[in-house]
């Protein structure tokens, strides 16, 4: 990395947000004639209500009382927080109910996060979608609610002009908008959730032609490909997308560039986590991140590996995204640790020249108030 791709340039955080300096890893990179926003993005937004320190599963029958509680804007809006948390300027289309939730959820993602919502929809008399999270044992069981939006939300018909999109691949399911902004030169990151159909078909997800990399974990990239372990579904999976990168859970995370010929490997961060919820998104965040800054492969998997473990020490998808001030503690608080593997910080070694000295601050940290119930001071 160069010196001056290492630099840092540091401008004001939204209105109302609990950042009070921003980094932004694209200065190097800016041009006048660059796309308005870095990411665009668009899906469900959910309400999130979060509850922690469980010590089992809910018993049918009985009452549990959860030790912590948590809510904030979930769904497409942990990757759209942990995109804006991280310096890009992020632009999201959802809809969004006319009720209270929606308030908040928009209140809190235009106000809190300086996230663009002008692709966005306010849908009268629709309520929003709620999650309900119970984290317990270092996994979580859901519940969610909600209603189908009207067909013309939440997509716009011409999505905005940006570097990059995070698209979430369907089986059977064909979105315009991913072949129009890929045409446009708008580099598109295809993330993939559990095929319910069974049939783990690549033909299945057309517009993966339209993407630079692709995201799946472990048993989905073996799934797909019939492969007996990750490493080798990576590969075969850059038959279809550039770029595969497959998460690992515990044991971190493995990527091919077909276009270069790299691959990396990176472990996982050890870390105690409170709630997994959004980590995966905080991880295509992070790797989106250090892709348009044009880091190398394995400085970009560290990176997202990095992100994701920070994210489930806190409550909260979107909540608990990290931002810089997060990240430059963590790289404090490492390279102090006696008998650090000296391996291990060569591997985060990019941080130092990223994370200006006055961000730092006292680790762990603590953001934002975890509650929809209280509103802001005057």
């Amino acid at each position: 990395m160069t010196a001056s791709t290492a630099q840092a340039a540091k401008r004001p955080a939204g209105k109302g947000s609990h950042r009070q300096t921003q980094v932004d890893p694209l200065a190097p990179l800016r041009e006048p004639d660059d796309p308005p926003w870095d990411v665009y993005l668009t899906g469900t937004v959910f309400l999130d209500i979060v509850f922690t320190g469980l010590d089992t599963a809910p018993v049918r029958g009985t009452e549990s009382w959860a030790r912590g509680m948590g809510s904030s804007p979930g769904g497409v809006a942990n990757m759209a927080t942990a995109l804006a948390r991280l310096g890009l300027r992020t632009s999201l289309a959802a809809a969004f109910g006319d009720d209270h939730y929606g308030d908040y959820c928009w209140d809190a993602l235009e106000h809190g996060e300086g996230i663009d919502l002008s692709p966005s929809r306010r849908v009268p008399g629709w309520h929003s979608p709620v999650t309900v999270s119970m984290a317990y044992e270092g996994e979580r069981t859901m519940v969610s609610h909600g209603h189908e939006p009207p067909p013309e939300e939440p997509a716009p018909e011409c999505p905005p002009r940006a570097r990059a999109a995070v698209a979430s691949l369907a089986p059977g399911v064909s979105a315009p908008w991913i072949a129009q902004a890929a045409s446009r030169g708008t580099r598109v990151f295809g993330d993939v959730g559990w095929d319910d159909t069974g049939a783990w078909d690549l033909a299945a997800l057309p517009d993966l032609r339209h993407c630079e990399a692709f995201l799946p974990n472990a048993q989905e990239a073996m799934r797909y490909t019939g492969a007996d372990c990750p490493r080798a579904a990576a590969h075969a999976l850059t038959e279809h997308v550039p770029v595969a990168v497959v998460t690992l859970g515990a044991d971190g995370a493995y990527a091919v560039d077909r276009r270069t010929g790299e691959t990396a490997e990176v472990p996982a961060i050890d870390v105690e986590a409170l709630d997994p919820t959004g980590a995966g998104d905080v991880f295509v965040a992070g790797f989106v991140t250090g892709t348009l800054a044009d880091w190398p492969l394995a400085d970009r998997l560290a990176f997202a590996g990095l992100t994701a473990a920070l994210s489930v020490q806190e409550f909260g998808g979107s909540l608990s995204a990290p931002g810089w001030a997060e990240i430059a503690g963590w790289w404090r608080r490492v390279q102090s640790v006696r008998g650090q593997s000296p391996a291990a910080l060569r591997r985060y070694g990019f941080l130092a020249g990223l994370v200006p000295e006055e961000l730092v601050r006292p680790w762990p940290l603590r953001r934002a108030v975890p509650t929809i119930g209280f509103r802001r001071s005057a």
